[in-house]
């Protein structure tokens, strides 16, 4: 697929690049890019390896910027990627994509885009807000989801997914690593060494780090929330075990002067007057009833109960 930058994306032939006054945008395959890659007239220092993906990052040449994206699924953020390579330089920049990723996102950007001032520099930044349009309506989603089980927590729902909370934390923390990359990626256009931008076109980069940090904060924010939702849930944990062995402590304390008259009544000596007595069983059993309800009232009292 090849592309002029005019108003939109124009869709072309190969054969109008090379010496065409519009800017280009060409996205290929693996092997289309080993078939075509002589007819762009790129100056490249090092050849990319397309099959060793590890990150989004831009790397700057003599006479041309190269570099990778690896862009986690929205879907699947910590097992899903989609990888890519591209090449730029002042004529245009072409993207070595297998997955269909770009084509999807360039065809996106064909329906919503119509640029009075066409560049170079604003495809890139249109291209870039393509990858993270959606980030904050999902790190509001992020949110609502924790305050629904801080408050499931607070009342102590039994059927509370708290494995949820670690999840989220995951999704936070590979999707703050993309930013920071995405950070760096950004800064490297607007360092603009090899002067491929027109000055005037570098507050686009500008206004794409401007979203990054504020998505990075959100991240920040977000992962920070997690910690106090894990931290709540430890300490709603604890309260529950303190209230066992508070009951227990209370049965225990209640049955311990009972324990008490069952021993000593159950000891067989020879003269104990009590056992001659006619209401010795009644008193005994309302001295037991006696304790038990003092003790009731006195731990009510103490609101250990």
């Amino acid at each position: 697929m090849f592309y002029h930058i005019k108003d939109t994306l124009v869709e072309c032939d190969i054969s109008e690049i090379k010496n065409s006054q519009y800017q280009y945008v060409s996205v290929l395959t693996k092997d289309e890019w080993s078939k075509y890659k002589d007819s762009f007239d790129l100056v490249i220092d090092m050849e990319l390896d397309l099959n060793d993906i590890h990150s989004t990052k831009a790397v700057v040449n003599f006479d041309s910027l190269t570099g990778t994206f690896m862009i986690p699924d929205r879907n699947n953020i910590t097992e899903q990627f989609y990888k890519f390579s591209f090449v730029l330089d002042e004529k245009g920049i072409i993207f070595i994509d297998d997955s269909g990723r770009v084509k999807k996102m360039i065809r996106r950007i064909c329906r919503q885009k119509r640029w009075r001032i066409p560049s170079l520099e604003r495809f890139i930044y249109d291209f870039l807000e393509q990858i993270i349009y959606r980030d904050m309506q999902l790190m509001e989603k992020y949110e609502l989801e924790l305050d629904k089980i801080e408050e499931a927590i607070l009342k102590e729902v039994d059927d509370v997914d708290l494995n949820r909370i670690s999840d989220i934390r995951s999704d936070i923390r590979d999707l703050r690593i993309h930013y920071e990359q995405l950070t760096d990626f950004g800064q490297e256009f607007e360092e603009n060494e090899n002067e491929f931008f027109m000055e005037e076109n570098l507050r686009y980069f500008r206004l794409f780090l401007n979203r990054m940090d504020r998505l990075r904060d959100e991240a920040r924010s977000l992962h920070e929330y997690t910690m106090q939702v894990r931290d709540l849930q430890h300490t709603q944990l604890d309260i529950k075990q303190n209230r066992i062995m508070t009951l227990l402590t209370v049965v225990t304390t209640i049955f311990m002067p009972l324990t008490l008259i069952v021993g000593w009544y159950g000891m067989n000596f020879k003269y104990m007057p009590e056992l001659e007595w006619h209401w010795s069983y009644p008193v005994v059993f309302l001295i037991s009833v006696l304790i038990v309800v003092l003790s009731l009232i006195y731990f009510k009292k103490k609101k250990w109960l």
